[in-house]
């Protein structure tokens, strides 16, 4: 039996894609800690949901759940309806410590993973010089999730590339004045970038990242990577967010500090 198990949280899509590619990406992180319980609960469309999930732990004996959000972002799902979900579980199931890590995003595994699929896409080591990347996010109403897209966009820039310029699928008022991925892939031509690429900062297909490849190939850009996906960088990135939560309650609890604080 399992006594600690990690819950990874993903939005879910009705598109059939997505499911698909988390199944994959969990089966990765499984194996790469073969002693660890590792299940998938779902916020909408898909099943199982993480109510679900958790009722399931709690039956099985399992005390110590750490969820980790499948998102690059701490935008409303994070802050809000994550949470939410978690807290009637701990009410639910009082047995079960359920303790919510950080999102993936930023980190340099993302990065990593990025170039990873730019690099499968047709990049070679010689070509960043003179290749200008659009970082296409999913989007988000929320400013904080934009302004970290505008970061990473930023920093990664000063790793080789000709440029990087951010660009999202879809965003609400009052943000609808960001770049949609046509928009980037168009100001980069203007700047005279002799190579563009677009490389998707989205874990699986669905709705918003079809929407990023439309918008790549109606402006013309030369190479289109795939998603993130089951890529290894994630799998390792999902168990790092799962460590680092584990580590803060070893601390807490060697401090006496309550879990709750």
């Amino acid at each position: 039996m399992h006594a600690t198990a990690l819950v990874i949280i993903a939005h879910g899509s009705r598109d059939p894609r997505h499911a698909a590619t988390v199944s994959e990406l969990s089966t990765r992180v499984r194996a790469l800690r073969p002693g660890l319980r590792v299940e998938v609960g779902y916020l909408d469309f898909c099943a199982p949901s993480v109510p679900q999930v958790l009722s399931r732990l709690a039956a099985d004996g399992v005390r110590d759940v750490v969820a980790v959000p499948l998102l690059l972002t701490r935008a409303f799902h994070a802050k809000a309806d994550i949470p939410a979900v978690l807290y009637e579980a701990s009410a639910a199931w009082p047995q079960l410590t359920v303790r919510q890590a950080a999102v993936l995003g930023p980190s340099t595994l993302l990065i990593d993973a990025l170039e990873r699929r730019l690099a499968e896409a047709g990049i070679r080591p010689g070509d960043r010089s003179s290749t200008g990347v659009v970082l296409a996010s999913a989007g988000s109403s929320d400013p904080e999730a934009i302004a970290v897209i505008a970061e990473i966009a930023r920093e990664w820039r000063h790793t080789g590339w000709c440029a990087v310029r951010p660009a999202f699928a879809s965003a609400a008022a009052p943000l609808t004045c960001v770049p949609r991925t046509e928009d980037a892939v168009r100001a980069l031509r203007a700047q005279g970038v002799r190579r563009v690429a677009v490389a998707p900062y989205v874990i699986a297909p669905g709705r918003l990242p079809d929407r990023i490849v439309c918008g790549a190939e109606q402006a013309g850009a030369d190479v289109l990577a795939d998603v993130l996906g089951p890529a290894p960088e994630v799998a390792a990135l999902l168990l790092r967010r799962y460590e680092q939560k584990r580590e803060a309650r070893a601390v807490r609890t060697s401090l006496g500090v309550p879990l709750s604080a």
